[in-house]
């Protein structure tokens, strides 16, 4: 197996630096696009054979170190009780937000290997057709993120509801985090039983807290997932975005990596993260939009700062946005790749 991706996570020595891509399997890509034109992205996700072929897609095009499970952040929230779609243009939509206590007591624990075993269906079909070529990576979203949503009822720019409810609630706020934070643990570890070998929690929207509310509102409930899925001997890749006051307390947290977005350079973050852990990313993804030779310049840049330090994984701060023309993203991959 090309295990370069293991090797960095746990600080080890490699050839050439490890990449892959957040939303490697997305928009950007014709054959994606074909298949999207026919199904919703929750039917996507509801059949393995469709999710592992997009799984695959990036794989096939792109220069990469891994593939990324093709699923979505928010389904363990069905099954809990909380409904939601996706409205074009606007992102997923929460049929019923979560607003009282009545609402938290009022969700449902459920066991991820019954309720989401389509996705890890796909993980083993994933895995049937990578054989022994790339390491299939797991993910799952943090109690702060799923609970933002179900609360905003979808995404928000200021998260004022999810921040009333935190401080006019913390009971609830903890006792709600705490649910998510059960299921969550449950759904990464039935990943690694199917199959997946490296797993990424993703905090998308941790970012607008600051480190003290953090350290109260969400650290709790993360490190005990982290610690949790720790257990399974497999690496942990721990992400979140407008971080660069986070790092330190999201390093305490856990994780063999911590994902660094492009708002800070990478070897200041390191040095706030700590020696004794690796990090991922940090190209800002509109630089894939613009001139190559800009976007190769910020990236030989990060892969400087880095220098022959093990335990990158290159990757973008952030997922890889729609308009991106793939032959960006291939040429990213093989300069990572060449780099000495």
């Amino acid at each position: 197996m090309n295990d370069r991706l293991l090797r960095a996570c746990l600080r080890k020595p490699v050839d050439v630096t490890p990449v892959w891509f957040m939303r490697q399997a997305g928009r950007y890509m014709a054959e994606y696009r074909d298949i999207r034109s026919r199904y919703s992205l929750l039917e996507i996700c509801a059949q393995p054979e469709l999710a592992t072929e997009i799984t695959l897609q990036p794989v096939k095009r792109l220069e990469v170190d891994a593939a990324i499970l093709f699923s979505d952040l928010l389904l363990p929230l069905k099954p809990m009780g909380i409904p939601f779609d996706f409205v074009k243009g606007e992102g997923p939509s929460i049929h019923k937000p979560i607003r009282t206590t009545e609402d938290v007591k009022g969700l449902t624990l459920f066991e991820p290997r019954d309720e989401l075993n389509h996705v890890l269906e796909t993980i083993r079909l994933v895995q049937k057709e990578l054989g022994e070529r790339l390491p299939l990576i797991g993910f799952a979203g943090a109690p702060f993120t799923l609970s933002s949503y179900a609360i905003e009822g979808g995404p928000s720019n200021n998260y004022a509801k999810t921040k009333a409810f935190m401080y006019e609630q913390p009971q609830m706020w903890h006792e709600l985090c705490e649910k998510f934070s059960t299921i969550i643990s449950d759904y990464l570890i039935a990943q690694v039983e199917a199959g997946v070998q490296v797993v990424q929690l993703f905090d998308s929207w941790v970012g607008t807290l600051s480190e003290s509310d953090y350290r109260e509102f969400a650290l709790p409930h993360t490190k005990r997932i982290l610690s949790t899925v720790q257990t399974a001997s497999i690496p942990i890749i721990h992400f979140g975005t407008e971080t660069s006051t986070l790092l330190a307390a999201m390093a305490e947290a856990g994780g063999d990596v911590i994902g660094v977005d492009w708002r800070i350079p990478i070897d200041e973050a390191w040095s706030r993260i700590g020696k004794d852990k690796a990090v991922q990313g940090n190209l800002n993804p509109t630089l894939l939009l613009g001139p190559v030779p800009q976007m190769l310049k910020s990236a030989l840049e990060i892969l400087q700062r880095v220098g022959k330090r093990p335990g990158h994984i290159f990757n973008l701060g952030h997922g890889i946005l729609p308009n991106t023309p793939v032959e960006h993203v291939q040429e990213l991959a093989q300069f990572v790749h060449k780099w000495k």
